[in-house]
């Protein structure tokens, strides 16, 4: 039940590029956020840029599901007719000069006691040492993702995307991080690794406001698809079949997963070839692309290993809200791990919600399999080059037989929902970040 608001007596300014009818995943905090904040007496105002300049995938009813009387500041970018020819699409770069100017003009006509990013360009964290230089208001920084990583630097990575560009990032976040970060009055992370390696590069870090709070998921999404179900893309449910599914970019980081996945199932449809006809395997929105326009990741996979019959892969972007509706629809859920290690994928919260059985196929000792086993809600099958060739294997046959009895429930993990419900709700996580909020502005440690 939603607590009755306090009045706000501090207001926040959200600097957050991608916004609805944008669907994209770096928002998602801000807008589950967005009904939470003046429980905490926290006013918010949203900075973002008009749907029309952002190319990505729309989804109007996402909308709908913060408040209506949120104030909105929507600004232009140049225009991707003209930039692309310069090979200029990042949102960050062509909507940079308008977010300063929108964001100046805000700090300069009215009071806020804090700026606060959130969102993966990068670039657009370079407003807060401009806006604290002039107006003296201190910002927090919204670690979605790591802006500095040497991921595509070691051993067995794959290769970086982009070519230049790609090189230009890598040499920008080098140039830009220290000084951008070491004038921040605080940092929110989703995943403890990326504060952890900061600590290490910068002895300066360790001293900043920080916190380690997760995406986490709002029920009242759940609640609207059960009310007014998504339309889009839905599972082919075949008579008789079993239906897995995943959500979500694949590609080049998941190809182990997705080996030690389709390599277990070959044998499993080997030994029991009767048992194994009824499962079809789903992979929705597997790509950023809109859709048309995307190349499939999983289905090759599929193919090297005899299983294109029982693979289904949708690779465009998916609505938020079509995501969660597929989630109901589909038997069992399964969650692919990353080759990066500090990976904290926001799509176990809903899975979780969802209360569907979760096969998790992930690196041992990863982050995920941390919070995996924390929250205890999922089969695990965890692999390594330290590990038995087929250890997963036996975890993920084990599943298939779970699926085949029906899911005894019995035979599943226990979930820990008192722990879910205490960590990883929207309304429990929005209450961490406005006090780390307070902290941030209370804090000497700001140049």
């Amino acid at each position: 039940m939603m607590m009755e608001a306090k009045t706000p007596h501090r207001r926040l300014l959200i600097v957050s590029p991608h916004w609805p009818p944008i669907n994209a995943p770096d928002l998602q905090r801000v807008r589950m956020s967005l009904s939470y904040y003046r429980e905490s007496s926290w006013e918010p105002v949203v900075l973002c840029v008009d749907a029309d300049d952002v190319a990505g995938t729309r989804e109007p009813e996402l909308e709908l599901t913060y408040p209506a009387d949120i104030r909105i500041v929507r600004v232009r970018a140049l225009s991707l007719r003209w930039t692309r020819w310069f090979g200029l699409g990042n949102i960050g770069w062509r909507a940079w000069w308008s977010l300063q100017r929108a964001g100046s003009e805000l700090l300069r006509r009215e009071h806020f006691d804090l700026v606060f990013f959130s969102t993966t360009q990068f670039l657009a964290f370079a407003l807060g040492p401009v806006w604290r230089r002039r107006f003296r208001v201190p910002y927090v920084i919204d670690i979605q993702d790591p802006w500095r990583t040497d991921y595509y630097e070691r051993p067995g990575a794959p290769r970086p995307p982009g070519g230049r560009k790609y090189l230009l990032a890598r040499a920008l976040a080098r140039l830009m991080e220290e000084p951008v970060y070491r004038r921040a009055a605080g940092f929110i992370s989703v995943s403890e690794p990326y504060l952890t390696d900061l600590g290490r590069r910068y002895p300066w870090f360790g001293a900043k406001p920080q916190a380690t709070i997760r995406f986490g998921v709002s029920p009242t999404d759940f609640a609207r698809i059960r009310d007014h179900p998504a339309t889009g893309a839905a599972l082919y449910r075949e008579p008789g079949k079993l239906h897995f599914l995943y959500t979500g970019a694949s590609g080049p980081i998941m190809p182990h997963a997705l080996n030690q996945l389709f390599r277990a199932f070959k044998r499993y449809s080997d030994q029991h070839p009767d048992r194994a006809a009824r499962f079809h395997f789903h992979f929705f929105g597997t790509s950023y692309v809109p859709e048309g326009k995307g190349v499939p990741s999983v289905l090759p996979v599929a193919v090297e290993h005899g299983l294109a019959g029982q693979v289904t892969e949708i690779p465009h972007r998916l609505g938020h809200l079509e995501s969660l509706s597929l989630l109901l629809q589909a038997d069992a859920l399964l969650l692919l791990g990353s080759s990066d290690r500090a990976y904290s994928p926001s799509k176990l919260y809903p899975y979780f919600l969802s209360g569907k059985p979760i096969l998790s196929v992930v690196f041992h000792d990863s982050y995920l399999e941390t919070i995996l086993a924390e929250l205890n809600c999922s089969i695990i099958a965890a692999f390594d080059s330290g590990l038995p060739e087929d250890s997963a294997q036996g975890p993920i046959h084990r599943f298939f037989d779970l699926a085949l009895a029906g899911f005894p429930p019995a035979e599943l993990p226990v979930r820990r929902e008192e722990l879910f419900n205490q960590s990883f709700l929207a309304e429990t996580l929005t209450r961490r970040q406005c006090a780390l909020f307070e902290e941030a502005i209370r804090s000497p440690n700001i140049p």
